[in-house]
């Protein structure tokens, strides 16, 4: 089986940030951590991928991370209250979460050097097979998981896959920009990508959003790329360079896209979650439209 085709198993899951745009509730608490509506951001991450098929999930971590291990494990004394109380609901709903044998790997990120950096010391771990990157602090709500699509994608195209949505041009300045070549419906091909361009040169509205298939050769790009935008190593500029020997396509999945690293955008994921819950839809609805008179 070629490379390019090789099953998709492995997923990196770059946690080693340190929150900044949320202090202080990070100041002791990992970002990935903090709650929407009621389980943490990472909750939602690794279901994703899970829907997707991820076999072995790599987190990238750093100092004071050690939670998000401990969050997978199990929590002895709690699971015996929540057995004597007879709160099976509760416990089945934990037990869920746990990690499966040998399915989560740890490794550190020990200078905060950028994404691309981040990446990068997972490499002996992914080995020389595709990997998925996802990253921890945004939300999509979609159905399937906007992993799963791009899988999808993956399992007919090969090479890598990106996952992209539409920002408004006046926004498109904060992100890493795609250059398409041709469109398919949401399918596009690519020739180029940008990371943070001045305004008013971006090559088009379709931003880089967090979610990536990619191939292990960028892990010899990575060992000498550069610092970039921000004076970090941007996985961005790495992928840009592997363009020119591979193909890239640029997917723009179904789903809402909550950016939990924000202030607001964790506000706003906490409550169109919840919204949609059957359980507390209406009590949130009613929540929300007493604050508002």
């Amino acid at each position: 089986m070629s490379t390019s085709h090789a099953r998709l198993r492995k997923a990196v899951l770059p946690v080693a940030g340190l929150g900044t745009r949320v202090l202080p509730g990070t100041k002791t608490t990992p970002k990935e951590l903090l709650n929407v509506v009621d389980r943490p951001i990472l909750s939602y991450i690794v279901e994703e991928a899970r829907e997707a098929g991820i076999e072995h999930i790599v987190f990238v971590t750093g100092r004071a991370k050690q939670a998000i291990e401990d969050y997978f494990d199990h929590q002895i004394e709690l699971e015996a209250q929540l057995e004597a109380k007879g709160k099976h609901d509760i416990l089945d709903m934990m037990n869920a979460e746990l990690a499966r044998a040998g399915e989560m790997s740890f490794t550190r990120q020990m200078k905060p050097k950028g994404l691309g950096h981040a990446i990068w010391c997972a490499r002996d771990i992914i080995g020389h097979e595709p990997f998925a990157v996802i990253l921890p602090d945004v939300i999509v709500d979609g159905q399937p998981g906007a992993l799963k699509q791009l899988a999808e994608v993956y399992a007919q195209v090969g090479g890598n896959v990106i996952g992209v949505e539409q920002v408004p041009d006046s926004q498109t300045h904060k992100y890493g920009i795609v250059d398409p070549a041709k469109r398919d419906g949401r399918r596009i091909s690519m020739k180029g990508m940008v990371e943070k361009p001045a305004q008013g040169t971006a090559p088009s509205n379709l931003s880089i959003s967090g979610r990536y298939i990619l191939q292990p050769e960028i892990f010899d790009l990575l060992a000498t790329q550069e610092a970039g935008a921000g004076g970090e190593i941007q996985l961005t500029d790495a992928m840009a360079r592997l363009m020119n020997d591979q193909a890239f396509t640029a997917y723009e999945y179904e789903g809402v896209t909550h950016d939990c690293g924000d202030k607001i955008g964790l506000l706003r994921a906490n409550v169109a979650l919840a919204l949609k819950r059957p359980d507390l839809g209406d009590a949130a609805r009613e929540a929300v439209a007493t604050l508002l008179l």
